[in-house]
Parts: structure tokens; sequence; C-alpha cells
């Protein structure tokens, strides 16, 4: 499935959905869309790692723990996220990165990150 505002990914193609299970994205749509209020700029899909989740926690943004009044389930190790560009810069500067799935991660996180360096990360593509 591709999105909605037919954006592309960082390989020039049509950017695809990131998760719908759990529903990700700024827009809670399932894709790693943005816009002007997005600060965090939720341009990543990543797929959770336990190593991750626990550096995002002690960093002040605990994605494990569900939270009901914000329709959010809590990730667990597998789980694929959009996650805040910054977020993923600062995890991969300490070795932390998760995998990245680069036909759901949006274009403009090139802006700040190489593509050499998402394409270190990528996650193999699954085929059905």
């Amino acid at each position: 499935m591709t999105s909605r505002l037919n954006s592309l990914n960082i390989l020039g193609t049509p950017l695809q959905t990131c998760s719908t299970d759990p529903m990700t994205g700024w827009f809670r749509d399932g894709c790693c869309e943005t816009q002007s209020a997005d600060r965090g700029r939720h341009l990543v899909c990543a797929i959770m790692t336990n190593d991750f989740l626990a550096f995002s926690k002690a960093k002040g943004n605990d994605l494990s723990t569900p939270r009901p009044e914000y329709r959010f389930p809590g990730l667990k190790a597998g789980d694929r996220w959009c996650l805040c560009l910054e977020r993923w810069k600062e995890a991969y500067a300490v070795g932390k990165a998760p995998k990245v799935v680069l036909e759901a991660t949006h274009q403009m996180a090139l802006e700040r990150v190489p593509l050499e360096t998402f394409q270190q990360f990528a996650h193999p593509v699954e085929t059905p």
C-alpha cells in the first residue's frame, strides 16, 4: 500500500506503508508522512529492537509502555514504527540504530542522513 499523499521514499519510489499493526505515523495512517506541525519529523520506518527500545526509554521517550489514552499499544521488538529522524540519528551515533525499511522511509530523511547510511541498516525486503 502506498502513501495517501503520494510522497516518495528514500529510493525515489512511492512511499510504502510502514505499519498498520501497530498503527504508526504522524497521521496514524500507517505511513511515515509529515507536516509542519510534526516537530519530531516521524520519517524513518524502523524495525524495533530491545536495544533500541531501551535506548529510547533512557532518552526519555518510552516506546515500550502502552498508553491507551493516546491509542498507543506500546512497542516490542519486531514492530515497525515511524521514528523521529533525530532519534534515529542519535541511536546511530551510539551504535543502537534499528534496521530501516527503505521503501517506507520518507525521502525528507535524506536531508539529514545520507542514503548510504540508511542502506547499511536496510531491512531485507519481504516477499509474499
